[in-house]
């Protein structure tokens, strides 16, 4: 399961008003080849769900992630910050054993 927090939430139900996207669409997660530390994150919005994706819901978000991606993010926590240290979208992710400085990339 991916879980997200409560200022995650917050911000994704800020993001698709502020877009106009209606409750057919769920926030994609992915992760591609990339990065500094060899794997990166990817956030999206998407109105379609695919065969094999696998879909949860926490706290009112619908999150959409492909079988490959499961892999690396199960159990994994979506969160935002809003600090002085960066602002933007974080994966709390327990697969990953090392991540890069910013946290948008990481391996396992």
């Amino acid at each position: 399961m991916i879980t997200v927090s409560d200022k995650a939430k917050e911000k994704v139900a800020h993001l698709m008003a502020d877009a106009q996207l209606d409750d057919t669409y769920r926030l994609r997660a992915s992760v591609a080849g990339g990065g500094c530390s060899g794997l990166s994150y990817k956030l999206d919005f998407d109105n379609e769900v695919k065969p094999m994706d696998q879909e949860f819901e926490d706290k009112g978000v619908r999150v959409v992630v492909d079988m490959k991606s499961f892999l690396y993010l199960a159990g994994t926590e979506l969160n935002f910050s809003d600090g002085l240290n960066g602002k933007g979208f974080y994966f709390d992710n327990p697969n990953a054993s090392r991540t890069c400085g910013c946290g948008e990339s990481f391996s396992v």
